[in-house]
C-alpha cells in the first residue's frame, strides 16, 4: 500500500471519528483529489450530507458520534461506486493515527491529486503536439499548451504559492531524449526558405523579427540560416560564394555539419524562389509543435518525480514552458496577431547603418597601424587576399 493510499484512508477515518474536520478541509480539498474512486465517493458523500444538515455534522465537539454517520455515509456512497460495506469504513477508521492530523492528511492527499493532474495534461500536451506533427497546424497544441499553464497556476493558488517559473536544479533535468526523425515536408520547407532567403536577401527584413536559427529542425540548416545571419549583420553581399565562405568560417564544413556541395544546392540561385515570410512561419510552426513534445516529456518527468514538493514541481513545470511560450510568441508575431518583440542581437529588422557595418567588417581586417585606413571608407568587396588569416567568432 502507497503512502498515498494510506494518506487517503487516514483523512477519511478521520471525519469518521470527528465529522468536524470537514469544516477545515471542504474549502479546498474537493472529491476529485482522491485517486481511488471509492475514496472519492465517501468523501463526496460526507459532504452532501453535511450539506444536508446530518445530525453527525451538527453536534458539539466532543459529542458522541451516532453510529448513522457512518452507515448513511456508506450508503450515500453506494449511489456512486459499487463494492463498498460498512466493514471497509470501519477500516478507515482503524487507519486513522490522530483525527487532528486531518488537514495534514489531506494536504498528502492534494499533493498527489497535484502530480497527478500535472502528469495528465503534460501528457495531453505531448498527443497535442504529436497528432500536429502527422496532420499539420498547432491550433491543439497551442490549446493544450494554454489549459497545461491554466492548471499549474490555479494548483499553485489551491496549494498556497505563487505560480512563478523557477529553474529546475540539474538533478531534476531530464536527459536528453533520442531525436525524433523529422517530417520530409518540414525539411524541404527549411530548404525552400533558405532558398528564398538567398535568392533574395532582401526578404531577410520580413522574417528576422521572429524567426531564430534554433526553429530549424537540421542543424546544418540552422548554421546556413547563422550564415545568411553574419553577412546580413556585416552588409556584406549574400550569394552561393558568400554563404558557403561564411559556412567554411564558421568550421561546420570541417566538422562535417555540412558539405559545400550541399550549401551550393540549397543556396541555387537558380531553384524556384518564393515568399519567405509563408514558408517561415512553416517552419516557426513546426518548431513549435517540437517544442511543445519537447517540454511536456520534461513536465511528465517532473510530476513523476514523488520527491518533489507540490510548490517546487508547479515552478519546475512553468520555468520548462517558458521556451514554447517564448516560440509562441514569435509565431503570433509572424502571423501578424502580436507585435515581435525587441531583438537585442542577431539580425536587424532594418538594414544596418554604416558604424555597425564598419565596426563589423573591422574585426575581419588586421590591423597592422594606426595609420591603416579606416574600415568606413574601404571598399565594400575587398578582394580575397585581403581577408585576414584569423577570423571573428561572427
Amino acid at each position: 500500500m502507497t503512502p498515498l493510499v494510506q494518506a487517503e484512508q487516514a483523512v477519511l477515518g478521520s471525519i469518521f471519528l470527528d465529522p468536524g474536520q470537514l469544516d477545515r478541509l471542504s474549502p479546498w480539498l474537493r472529491p476529485d483529489h482522491f485517486h481511488r474512486p471509492v475514496h472519492a465517493a465517501l468523501y463526496a458523500a460526507m459532504l452532501k450530507l453535511r450539506a444536508d444538515g446530518h445530525p453527525g455534522t451538527t453536534g458539539k465537539s466532543g459529542d458522541p458520534i451516532p453510529l448513522s454517520w457512518v452507515t448513511d455515509t456508506v450508503r450515500e456512497a453506494s449511489t456512486r461506486t459499487r463494492g463498498l460495506t460498512a466493514s471497509y469504513a470501519h477500516s478507515l477508521i482503524s487507519a486513522c493515527p490522530r483525527p487532528t492530523h486531518a488537514p495534514v492528511y489531506g494536504r498528502m492527499v492534494l499533493e498527489g491529486a497535484i502530480h497527478r493532474s500535472v502528469t495528465q495534461h503534460a501528457t495531453r500536451l505531448h498527443q497535442a503536439a504529436r497528432a500536429d506533427a502527422v496532420r499539420g497546424g498547432v491550433e491543439e497544441t497551442v490549446h493544450r499548451a494554454q489549459v497545461l499553464s491554466d492548471v499549474l497556476a490555479d494548483l499553485a493558488h489551491r496549494w498556497g504559492t505563487e505560480p512563478r517559473p523557477v529553474l529546475p536544479p540539474a538533478s531534476n533535468t531530464s536527459p536528453a531524449q533520442p531525436t525524433q526523425p523529422v517530417d520530409e515536408r518540414v525539411l524541404a520547407d527549411e530548404e525552400f526558405l533558405l532558398g528564398c532567403l538567398s535568392a533574395r536577401p532582401d526578404q531577410l527584413l520580413d522574417v528576422v523579427g521572429w524567426l531564430r536559427p534554433g526553429d530549424f529542425a537540421d542543424v546544418g540548416h540552422q548554421q546556413i540560416f547563422r550564415a545568411l545571419g553574419a553577412l546580413h549583420h556585416r552588409g556584406e553581399p549574400i550569394d552561393q560564394l558568400t554563404v558557403l565562405w561564411e559556412t567554411q568560417r564558421r568550421g561546420v564544413l570541417s566538422d562535417g555539419t555540412l558539405d559545400a556541395e550541399r550549401v551550393l544546392r540549397i543556396c541555387d540561385p537558380l531553384s524556384l524562389s518564393g515568399v519567405a515570410q509563408h514558408f517561415g512561419e512553416q517552419v516557426v510552426q513546426a518548431s513549435l509543435v517540437r517544442t511543445a513534445a519537447s517540454s511536456a516529456r520534461q513536465v511528465r518527468a517532473l510530476a513523476d518525480d514523488e520527491s518533489l514538493a507540490p510548490g517546487q514541481l508547479i515552478g519546475y513545470a512553468l520555468h520548462t514552458l517558458r521556451p514554447l511560450e517564448e516560440v509562441q510568441r514569435r509565431l503570433q508575431a509572424a502571423s501578424g496577431t502580436e507585435p515581435a518583440p525587441p531583438r537585442t542581437s542577431g539580425l536587424s529588422a532594418a538594414s544596418p547603418p554604416e558604424a555597425r557595418i564598419g565596426a563589423a567588417r573591422s574585426r575581419s581586417r588586421p590591423h597592422a597601424t594606426a595609420a591603416s585606413t579606416p574600415a568606413t571608407t574601404a571598399a565594400p568587396h575587398s578582394p580575397v587576399t585581403d581577408r585576414p588569416t584569423r577570423r571573428s567568432p561572427s
